[in-house]
């Protein structure tokens, strides 16, 4: 059973979010060992500067790296990511490098209102996109969760996707 860690910039705060996600949580508990770490997001001022911005996201890429296991096959979700259908997905867990065995731990990066820091970004093996619109991150965990699940469901050919 692949492990699968989600690491968030961000706590869920509004109840539909974390009815949500706890749901798919719950049905991913077939497919895979699933660990999901929040991570204080960074104050900031109402208008920060640029600098300020890239500040706070150098001390959030230092926290999610901190929690990021050894030997583990990193993704960082961010809009300039590569787009993938959800088959496309599936594949990706079930064949390549995700699949295989070469990585124990399968880390998924989220970060919070002003994304990801560059650099981190710059050290995941993989991004990924969902779509060039912009999402709330806390919905965005929703999503995540939901192609993972379908993702799994895909491989073992059920016709939850249909």
């Amino acid at each position: 059973m692949v492990n699968v860690h989600i690491i968030c910039v961000g706590k869920l705060k509004e109840k539909f979010f974390a009815d949500a996600a706890a749901e798919y949580v719950k049905r991913l508990g077939a497919y895979c060992r699933l660990q999901i770490t929040e991570l204080a997001e960074e104050k900031l001022p109402q208008n920060p500067s640029p600098a300020q911005i890239d500040a706070a996201l150098a001390r959030e890429a230092a926290a999610i790296r901190a929690k990021i296991p050894p030997h583990s096959q990193i993704t960082a979700l961010c809009v300039e990511g590569r787009m993938r259908s959800s088959q496309e997905l599936a594949a990706k867990l079930r064949g390549s490098v995700w699949g295989d065995g070469a990585a124990k731990r399968l880390v998924f990066l989220i970060g919070g209102s002003y994304g990801l820091d560059e650099a981190l970004k710059q050290e995941a093996g993989d991004r990924l996109s969902m779509s060039p619109m912009t999402f709330p991150h806390h919905l965005f965990r929703v999503m995540l969760l939901e192609q993972l699940y379908r993702a799994f469901k895909i491989n073992e050919g059920s016709a939850y996707h249909k």
